[in-house]
C-alpha cells in the first residue's frame, strides 16, 4: 500500500470519515484539504446500485457541465470534405482521416478527445487495441460518432464529460478545479448526480444512489450527502 504524504495526513484529519457533508460544506473542505501547490482538479466519485456485468445495467454516456472542468480538451476530428472543414470551423484542434490514423498507430497521442463521422468508422476501429484501452474510442452513446460535428467539437470544448460505471459500479468524473467558485462546483456536482439519476436503468433494484464523494487530485475523500439530491425520481 502507497505510504501517505505528511500534507495528505493533515488535510485527512479536517475531515470526519464517518460524516456525510452536505454538498456546500463538502466543496469548502475539499479546497481547505487541497494542499499542492498546482491548481488541483476536483473529482466526484458515485456508487451506483447496478451489476455492470449485466448489459441492462450499464450507465454511460456524456453531459456538458454548466462550468466546464477547467481544463482545455484537445479534440481531434475523424472526418472528410465538408464534414472536416465543419470541424476545423467548430475550433477541432486537429482533423483528417488517414493520416492521423498513421500517426496513432506509430504511437501520437496529443489529443484528448475523438469524433469520427460514421462513414469513417470502419477505419478508425481499425485503432480499438490501442484507443479502447485509453477510453479514447469514438462511442454513439457518447455523442462522439456523429455527422454533427460541429455541435460534438463545440460541447466537447464547452466543458462536455463522459461518465461510464466500471466493473465495481462507481463513475468517476471531474467537475472542476480547486479555483473555482464554490456555486459553480456545486452546478457542475449537481449536474452529474441527476444526469445519473435520468440514466438510471430500469433493471436497477433498490438503492440507485448508494455512495457520493467528492476529492481533489492531491486531497482525501469527502462523503457527499445523497439525500441532498431527488433520490426520489
Amino acid at each position: 500500500m502507497a505510504k501517505k504524504s505528511k500534507k495528505y495526513l493533515e488535510a485527512a484529519k479536517l475531515v470526519d470519515r464517518q460524516k456525510a457533508y452536505d454538498p456546500a460544506e463538502a466543496i469548502e473542505l475539499v479546497k481547505k484539504t487541497a494542499t499542492a501547490k498546482f491548481d488541483e482538479s476536483v473529482e466526484v466519485a458515485v456508487r451506483l446500485g447496478v451489476d455492470p456485468k449485466k448489459a441492462d445495467q450499464q450507465v454511460r454516456g456524456a453531459v456538458v457541465l454548466p462550468h466546464g472542468t477547467g481544463k482545455t480538451q484537445r479534440v481531434l476530428v475523424f472526418a472528410k470534405g465538408e464534414k472536416a472543414k465543419e470541424a476545423e470551423a467548430a475550433g477541432a484542434d486537429f482533423v483528417g482521416d488517414t493520416d492521423y490514423i498513421n500517426k496513432i498507430q506509430q504511437g501520437w497521442f496529443d489529443f484528448d478527445v475523438i469524433v469520427a463521422t460514421p462513414d469513417m468508422m470502419a477505419e478508425v476501429g481499425k485503432l480499438g487495441r490501442v484507443l479502447g484501452p485509453k477510453g479514447l474510442m469514438p462511442n454513439p452513446k457518447t455523442g462522439t460518432v456523429t455527422f454533427e460535428v460541429e455541435k460534438a467539437v463545440k460541447d466537447i470544448k464547452a466543458g462536455k464529460v463522459e461518465y461510464r460505471v466500471d466493473r465495481d459500479s462507481n463513475v468517476h468524473v471531474p467537475i472542476g478545479k480547486v479555483s473555482f467558485d464554490n456555486e459553480k462546483l456545486a452546478e457542475n456536482l449537481a449536474t452529474i448526480v441527476e444526469t445519473l439519476l435520468k440514466v438510471k436503468p430500469a433493471a436497477a433494484k433498490g438503492t440507485y444512489i448508494k455512495n457520493v464523494a467528492i476529492s481533489s487530485t492531491m486531497g482525501p475523500g469527502i462523503k457527499v450527502n445523497p439525500s441532498n439530491f431527488a433520490l426520489k425520481r
